[in-house]
Order: structure tokens, then C-alpha cells, then sequence
């Protein structure tokens, strides 16, 4: 999994990160359904091209590439590929 979503998008879902995705990886999107009720975004690790595009448009600070996710948000890896597996 090339970038991964972590705690600081819990309850935000900014979306600035879904509008610079080249690929359209990030989900929900504001216009998906299942957006209103999800806690925060996630990125597709079978689409993300690892662009890094998202991170510095991320305003929390809640995107990193997945080898520098801090040590207390590792578990958010997994949260993020489980995500796309319903």
C-alpha cells in the first residue's frame, strides 16, 4: 500500500485529498454514497499509483506513504486495505 489515511481524517473527510488524486482512489467521495457515513476517506492500494499527490494536500496531516505512518497510526494500514475488501 503506497499511501495510507490515518487518524486526523476521522470525522473531517476534508476531500481536498480526493480533488488532486490523479486516479481516483480516495473513497467515498463526497458525491459516493456511503460518504455522510463514513468516519474518514481511504485509498485504494490496488489503484494508488503512489503519486504523492494527496499528502501535501491533506490539510490534517493525516496522509502518509505507508513506510512513514507513525508508529501509533500503523493499525490504520490495515484499517485502510480492509476497507476495499467488503
Amino acid at each position: 500500500m503506497p499511501y495510507v489515511i490515518t487518524q486526523p481524517c476521522i470525522g473531517v473527510k476534508d476531500a481536498s485529498c480526493v480533488d488532486v488524486c490523479p486516479v481516483d482512489c480516495i473513497h467515498p467521495t463526497p458525491n459516493e454514497e456511503g460518504f455522510e457515513e463514513s468516519e474518514q476517506l481511504y485509498i485504494n492500494p490496488d489503484e494508488c499509483i503512489d503519486c504523492g499527490a494527496c499528502e501535501p494536500a491533506c490539510p490534517v496531516n493525516a496522509i502518509f506513504e505507508e513506510s512513514a505512518v507513525p508508529d501509533e497510526w500503523r493499525h490504520f494500514i490495515r484499517i485502510n486495505a480492509d476497507f476495499f475488501k467488503r
